[in-house]
């Protein structure tokens, strides 16, 4: 029985190869939309951005090192990927698309599920996966219980604008709200069930074998299709409710938190 487990572990990681060909397309249709996207680039929103963009993939690359850790494989603390240490998991590349394309990627924690010795390699590695998101969401979580304790406690202070004035306090408060925002915002994005997202290590394990197989056959085709429902903003309008639920969620909690005590 573990022997099959095994070998169905193995072929799906082997479907949902993205050839070179089809990696070549999506960097190009990256690069043009940077092109586009400088038109219209902030350079402030951009630098107030930046701090939770490297916040948020620092951790969730972290999340996914810690885990495989703690199941048995060494794998990333040997690769030095057991830190927060940002050098270790911004990829440069993957960076710079992700502040001028708004799509990007860290360096991957690479795994060996092999090493798991407390579990399955199938729902050792979902659990790997699963922890990139929930720690973007437990940042997102404290960083809301930071952001509405400045504004209660530090009075004059809010998110800027172009109405607000200009000072440390309030630059800090803007960084931060945008920190919570590209938390869940990747949370949400990263639990996609498409690969290589998090959420097809998570979700596409739980469907039929033949549905596992033809998504291994088309893995190009559904590539490209997903890139075009980025470009045009299509998905956005099924990820950004998801986002505002969870946004609405996180403050209603921290409101509730801070009501008890003040």
């Amino acid at each position: 029985m573990k022997t099959k487990d095994n070998q169905k572990w193995l072929e799906r990681n082997i479907m949902y190869q993205i050839d070179r060909k089809t990696v070549y397309i999506i960097t190009a249709i990256l690069l043009f939309l940077t092109l586009y996207n400088l038109a219209t680039f902030n350079l402030i929103a951009t630098l107030l951005t930046l701090p939770g963009v490297i916040l948020a993939m620092s951790f969730h690359e972290f999340a996914h090192a810690f885990v495989a850790d703690r199941l048995g494989d060494s794998t990333p603390r040997n690769q030095g990927r057991l830190t927060l240490d940002p050098l270790k998991h911004i990829d440069p590349v993957g960076m710079f698309l992700l502040i001028f394309a708004h799509m990007g990627w860290g360096k991957p924690v690479q795994i060996n599920p092999n090493n798991f010795s407390k579990m399955s390699k199938e729902k050792g590695e979902a659990l790997v996966a699963l922890a990139g998101p929930v720690m973007n969401f437990i940042l997102a979580f404290i960083l809301m219980i930071i952001f509405y304790a400045l504004i209660i406690f530090v009075p004059g202070t809010g998110v800027l604008s172009s109405l607000s004035a200009i000072n440390v306090a309030n630059v800090v408060i803007t960084m931060i709200y945008y920190a919570i925002i590209v938390n869940v915002g990747l949370g949400v994005f990263n639990l996609i069930p498409i690969p290589p997202l998090d959420g097809s290590k998570i979700f596409l394990r739980f469907l039929p074998y033949r549905a596992q197989r033809w998504i291994g056959e088309n893995m190009q085709m559904i590539s490209i299709i997903f890139l075009f429902l980025f470009v045009t903003d299509i998905l956005g309008y099924i990820t950004t409710p998801v986002i505002t639920v969870i946004m609405n969620g996180i403050e209603f909690v921290v409101r509730a938190i801070f009501s008890i005590f003040i």
